[in-house]
């Protein structure tokens, strides 16, 4: 006996629609008290429709739709198994990494591979994917129940508007932004019967535009190094605090630049304060680029002194 028969078989009177009763439960969690453990109701037609007119494509199978944008929390309390993005995202993973190191290599066709490996990483790491994904609506149908990651989303998307491209390390976005911009792309391959040509029609309209050659951005913390070495001075990117206070700070000669903190993840306050410690030299030596000429004298920075750090929060 299904579970909506049997709930029916408990009462002689069938209950009261959801808009008439201020106190009956949504259909949604009508069907998730009454179905068997782990089931999750599918995403309405309407619904499936947004994420298509957002992709410009239509599924046939629309099923694919709902589960590319399925987190595993979205199943509790029970386990989540097997209904969730992850197959798809790893699909999508392995085909844009596929169509994109193909569009950078047919674009630069002198570019060596280092260079040709930092513009196909600038354009499917996880903040440009993660970019997508607000900039089309698409984070507004995750289907998850995880409290804090909507802070997290909300955090990122105001931030955002802060860098036209890229940050380069200084964002931290949430990976299952760009986790369902992979498993989209990987259930439009599966769904096309694994048509590239198609898939990357979707994708370049995503991404637009993408990241080039002229727009790529240098991280921070490789700036700051390749500083070091051409002015020789000596750089010091000291994480010993970032356990007891998470704050990373600077020290160029010996003398404490900048600093930054950022709880979530070291690697974000590392990037934060290189990017604080280039400003600071940057302003401090009135040049747009701090990397000195070869064989120029570095400007000794002892003047600097620990009250001249910079503090970036």
């Amino acid at each position: 006996m299904d579970p909506q028969s049997h709930s029916h078989s408990q009462s002689h009177s069938p209950p009261p629609a959801a808009d008439d009763d201020p106190d009956a439960m949504p259909r949604e969690q009508q069907q998730r008290e009454e179905a068997p453990p782990g089931y999750v109701p599918p995403m309405s037609p309407e619904e499936v429709a947004a994420v298509e007119a957002l992709l410009c494509y239509e599924f046939k199978d629309k099923s694919l739709v709902g589960l590319a944008l399925t987190h595993g929390s979205f199943y509790l309390p029970y386990r989540s198994g097997d209904a969730t993005y992850e197959r798809l995202e790893y699909l999508g993973d392995a085909v844009l990494t596929c169509l994109v190191s193909r569009e950078v290599f047919l674009t630069y066709r002198d570019l060596p591979p280092g260079p040709l490996t930092r513009l196909r990483a600038a354009n499917v790491d996880k903040e440009k994917l993660a970019r997508i994904a607000v900039d089309h609506g698409i984070h507004r149908f995750l289907r998850h129940k995880a409290p804090k990651l909507e802070e997290q989303i909300a955090d990122f998307v105001k931030e955002l508007c802060q860098y036209e491209y890229h940050s380069n390390g200084l964002l931290d976005a949430p990976k299952v932004l760009s986790d369902i911009v992979e498993s989209l792309i990987g259930a439009i391959y599966l769904d096309s019967k694994y048509n590239q040509e198609l898939v990357w029609q979707v994708f370049r309209k995503l991404a637009n535009p993408l990241i080039s050659l002229e727009t790529l951005g240098k991280h921070p913390v490789s700036e700051l190094l390749e500083f070091g070495q051409k002015t020789g001075r000596i750089v010091d990117i000291s994480k010993d605090g970032w356990v007891k206070d998470t704050k990373v700070d600077v020290f160029v000669d010996g003398v404490l630049v900048a600093s930054a903190t950022y709880a979530q993840k070291k690697e974000i306050a590392s990037n934060r304060a290189a990017k604080a410690a280039l400003d600071k030299l940057k302003e401090k030596s009135g040049q747009s680029d701090v990397l000195s000429a070869p064989g120029e004298a570095p400007e000794p920075l002892d003047e600097l002194g620990r009250a001249g750090a910079l503090e970036l929060q």
